[in-house]
């Protein structure tokens, strides 16, 4: 029976995972890369199998996070009181028209 090749030894696992947890940041995973010779998308790949790489958050254009039409209009749902189908109907607006009317009546 053939033995597995292993990427990482078990010193190498532990001080990656350690490090990270510690400053779980994109430099992080650069360094360590070039470390141990091996791509970024290999340390991400051990980071995540070990249960420690935290995925990056998703920002808009704007820096902000991203707010679904769906939760806008559950949100004028329950605001205005408007039935299921009301508020479903209001997913096919422009999500930006949507959020200047709740920031207009929000400021009231």
């Amino acid at each position: 029976m053939a033995t597995a090749k292993t990427a990482y030894t078990s010193e190498q696992t532990v001080e990656l995972v350690a490090a990270y947890t510690a400053n779980p940041t994109a430099e992080t995973i650069a360094v360590f890369a070039e470390k141990f010779g091996k791509t970024v998308k290999s340390v991400v790949a051990k980071l995540a199998r070990e249960k420690a790489y935290v995925k990056k958050e998703y920002v808009s254009k704007t820096g902000e996070k991203p707010v679904k039409k769906d939760d806008l209009a559950n949100e004028f749902q329950s605001k205005f009181g408007l039935t299921e189908s009301e508020a479903d109907s209001l997913t096919k607006a422009n999500k930006t028209a949507l959020v200047k009317i709740l920031a207009a009546f929000d400021s009231e």
